[in-house]
């Protein structure tokens, strides 16, 4: 019998159902969910093992990488910025950023690159680790950069080429970089344990990460989808080992806001629940008209590519709601998911703000998260 900890409110003891059952119906190691809902904490639970090698158990303030949910906080700034006049979505990002304009990326806007259609997925510059995490090659070979179709008439996942293309946008207005425009900006005031750019004293509370078994290989390195989540080879992908594996504590450290988030449930949770309703009496950070604008489809079928249509629909840094991929509450609903089943979102309809984070790393078809927010959707309709 896994042990748990945590609680959850009467209301939402079918949420604490669904989470038990995970650890008997699927390969989950350690795992948390927390819920927000009206802006106050209505689940928090925890269960399983943080670290297979130890043992050591999973508690209520264990953190682990989310991947891309990082994306989803690179966003909820991106439109943060915007609702205060500073940024807007739709001009050129060469407007802030004078030297992206060139190879054919004049017209170019922050909203494209956010519902993954401005020809960027990947780079052609092969970059090390070590260039990677030093961030300013990485903008220089954005800079230098052709989009691979005409900006805005398709889309393909922006993979990691999102998080420092918005994350540049957001230093060159703020001079602070995404990571750190984040802590500064929501963070550090609501006390989330999320960071993109993880502090060396916090690595006590990470969780390690590792595979589920018979999880299909990936594609040859040459093939796009690899070189979109690997940067054409400097990161491991699924891959956990070090050096460059996701375990590493080089990478974690980074600034890699297209997917280099950690957290714990409540950080996300929280961070979702401050940008719909405010939490424990605060004001949201995003206004009903942000939330409408972030939740206009961009982009949903075929990518540019020709991957297979996965049901998945993006808005302006966000996954939408959708029966086949991520669903979540309906139309209001926002958020990212992160590799190996991660997944947080807010919605200010039901004015509820959700994270799941795991430490067995699934993939595709990983119902885990499903399961727990179609439990949430049930408590929260039940009459």
């Amino acid at each position: 019998m896994v042990k748990h900890g945590g609680w959850a409110d009467e209301r939402f003891g079918a949420v604490a159902d669904a989470f038990s059952r995970n650890f008997a119906d699927f390969d989950e190691l350690g795992a948390a969910v927390t819920v927000f809902a009206g802006g106050r904490e209505v689940v928090d639970l925890w269960g399983g093992v943080a670290d297979e090698r130890s043992g050591r158990p999973w508690e209520q303030d264990t953190i682990v990488p989310v991947f891309s949910c990082a994306k989803g906080v690179v966003s909820i700034c991106a439109h943060l910025l915007a609702q205060r006049g500073r940024l807007d979505l739709d001009a050129p990002v060469a407007r802030y950023w004078p030297e992206f304009a060139r190879g054919g990326k004049e017209a170019i806007t922050t909203r494209m690159v956010l519902g993954h259609r401005a020809g960027l997925p990947v780079l052609d510059r092969v970059l090390s680790f070590e260039e990677i995490v030093q961030w300013t090659p990485v903008i220089r070979a954005i800079e230098e950069q052709e989009p691979l179709w005409e900006p805005g008439t398709a889309h393909e996942y922006h993979g990691h080429v999102f998080g420092f293309l918005v994350g540049e946008v957001i230093r060159r207005i703020t001079g602070l970089t995404p990571g750190a425009y984040f802590r500064k900006a929501i963070a550090d005031d609501l006390g989330l344990s999320t960071w993109i750019g993880l502090p060396q004293d916090e690595a006590g509370r990470l969780a390690r990460l590792a595979e589920a078994e018979g999880r299909p290989p990936m594609p040859g390195p040459e093939s796009l989808p690899v070189r979109i989540v690997t940067m054409n080879g400097a990161f491991v992908f699924p891959g956990l080992s070090e050096p460059h594996g996701w375990n590493d504590l080089a990478l974690l450290g980074a600034e890699i806001p297209g997917a280099g988030a950690v957290s714990s449930a409540s950080g996300l949770a929280g961070l979702y629940a401050a940008a719909v309703t405010g939490v424990d009496g605060s004001a949201r950070l995003l206004t009903p008209d942000t939330v409408t604008d972030a939740v206009r489809e961009l982009s949903s079928g075929a990518s540019w590519s020709g991957f297979p249509d996965l049901g998945a629909r993006w808005g302006s840094g966000f996954l939408l709601d959708g029966p086949r991929f991520r669903p979540m509450l309906g139309a209001r609903s926002f958020g990212n998911d992160g590799a190996g089943g991660q997944f947080a979102f807010g919605d200010d309809e039901f004015g509820v703000g959700f994270a799941y984070v795991a430490n067995r790393m699934i993939g595709h078809g990983d119902a885990r998260a499903n399961r727990l927010i179609a439990a949430l959707r049930e408590c929260l309709t039940a009459v």
